[in-house]
């Protein structure tokens, strides 16, 4: 629920939970159904994905026409949606996050998966149209965007063949001491129910967590293509995932958004 800047409808600045961001830019990718893996005591993120009519009228009331309609437009959003909420009652990790949607998923579906403290701007969201096309004509059980980063030790970190703006993916490790590469997942995935199995072939790591790069490297090593799809050079990443990270991000949020609200 941290907020980003970001532009609404009418052109003009202001802000929006990242949750809110991430889901309207997947809708505008003609994605109708979501599943919210959320923690204990989150409530307030349900909340805010559930209509409220009343606010709406008591913003029109205080002659607030655009934050009305731009909440209008939202909800129109969720009403064209279908979306499940699970509980994860335990902290486990996002290999754990992940498993708890096991039953939702068909045996022979892909699925996407968005972390919910990253948010990816690019042109006409083309980071997204990119994951999702290369999924449909490739037969790779695991797609993951990627980045090269100047702080590797504080991401997941894969490795392998280069091509012209992808990487088959030979190994990946999370947060190494001593990486071998500087190129960082970025955490937008599309996987294929295998992704389930591979996380049920784990044990708890440090703190107790289920880690998802774990289960990809148990992918690679059962000889499973995996592909990292490079950003492309303007897209932008904002990750709330720190103190430091959401400042920085806020700071870039705020000078794109404000750019934009002045061309």
């Amino acid at each position: 629920m941290l907020p980003l800047f970001t532009t609404n409808t009418s052109g003009e600045l202001c802000l929006k939970p990242i949750s809110q961001l991430v889901f309207e830019q997947l809708f505008n990718e003609n994605i109708r159904e979501f599943c919210f893996i959320v923690g204990r005591g989150k409530r307030v993120i349900e909340d805010h994905f559930t209509p409220d009519h009343n606010f709406i009228d008591r913003l029109f009331s205080k002659n607030k026409e655009n934050q009305a309609l731009e909440l209008e437009n939202f909800y129109k959003m969720l009403n064209e949606s279908k979306i499940v909420w699970i509980n994860q009652a335990e902290p486990k990790g996002f290999g754990d996050a992940v498993l708890q949607v096991k039953n939702l998923i068909q045996n022979d579906s892909h699925f996407l998966v968005h972390a919910g403290d990253t948010y990816i701007i690019s042109n006409n969201n083309i980071h997204l149209k990119r994951i999702i096309q290369h999924t449909s004509k490739s037969p790779t059980e695991v797609v993951l965007m990627t980045q090269k980063v100047d702080n590797p030790n504080d991401y997941g970190i894969i490795q392998g063949r280069h091509l012209k703006d992808r990487i088959e993916i030979s190994g990946v490790e999370e947060k190494p001491l001593n990486p071998k590469t500087n190129f960082a997942i970025m955490p937008i995935y599309v996987f294929t129910p295998l992704i389930f199995k591979a996380i049920e072939s784990l044990t708890p790591g440090i703190g107790g967590e289920i880690q998802l790069t774990d289960a990809i490297q148990k992918i690679i090593n059962w000889g499973k293509k995996t592909e990292g799809l490079i950003l492309n050079q303007n897209d932008i990443c904002l990750d709330i995932g720190t103190p430091n990270l959401f400042y920085d991000s806020q700071v870039k949020s705020f000078k794109l958004s404000s750019n934009q609200n002045s061309e």
